[in-house]
């Protein structure tokens, strides 16, 4: 057996490599199974350190993917279908079930979080979702961190309804929104706040029950900054 058509063959380790990354993609479905049983067990802090896990995958299969050429070397498999799955489940609908169970709503308000689903379904659906230049187009669907929020900061449950309601609207308003590793501009500033963002929320976390005001609103600063980044670049596009 040779080197070139064993076993250990450039190929075929370039084949493998490329299973690997979506097997690690496919993880997110994991974690967020494992999100989904304590959310039905009661376990808070836990849900979103699942769901925290599966952003940081999702962070950075995609890289991986690029970088490996995946497509390439595994033609016959749909990787961004496979990321949209794990994305709707631990975006949208380990979210939903979360503010059902912990009551983020009133039970009146129940139909928003059946509109939320809704609307991501077909947001995901969209040819026009990403953007070639590299952007998403209407609400990114991020509503795990809508919920970890709502959760963290007591808000009411008809202030929750409203921003939910609102929020899903926008998924289908031809706003496009910075994609963090995506969009060229300003993305060494985007990633940093995001690396800082992250170590805010791991603070948060630390403290999750009795969390620093102070750490809520300094974790806020970088949600504030990416979406008036993202409305500069919408409308200086649009020019």
């Amino acid at each position: 057996m040779t080197f070139s058509t064993g076993l250990f063959s450039d190929k075929r380790l370039r084949t493998w490599r490329a299973w690997v990354v979506h097997f690690y993609t496919a993880l997110g479905n994991i974690a967020g199974f494992l999100a989904l049983i304590a959310v039905t067990e009661h376990r808070p802090r836990d849900v979103f350190f699942f769901l925290a896990v599966c952003i940081f995958i999702d962070s950075t299969d995609g890289a991986l993917a690029r970088w490996w050429d995946v497509s390439r070397w595994t033609p016959n498999f749909d990787g961004r279908k496979l990321d949209d799955i794990t994305d709707y489940l631990t975006y949208v609908f380990i979210p939903m079930y979360f503010a059902y169970h912990f009551r983020l709503v009133d039970p009146a308000w129940l139909p928003v979080l059946g509109l939320v689903l809704l609307a991501s379904a077909f947001g995901f659906c969209q040819d026009w979702a990403k953007t070639e230049d590299g952007f998403f187009t209407g609400f990114p669907s991020y509503w795990n961190v809508v919920v970890f929020y709502m959760y963290l900061m007591h808000t009411s449950q008809v202030f929750n309804a409203l921003v939910l309601l609102i929020l899903a609207i926008l998924v289908f308003v031809p706003i496009r929104y910075v994609y963090p590793t995506k969009t060229k501009f300003l993305m060494p500033v985007t990633l940093a706040g995001g690396a800082f963002w992250a170590l805010t929320l791991i603070w948060l976390m630390l403290t999750f029950e009795h969390p620093n005001p102070w750490a809520i609103a300094l974790s806020l600063t970088y949600p504030v900054y990416y979406f008036a980044l993202s409305l500069y670049l919408h409308f200086r596009h649009a020019r």
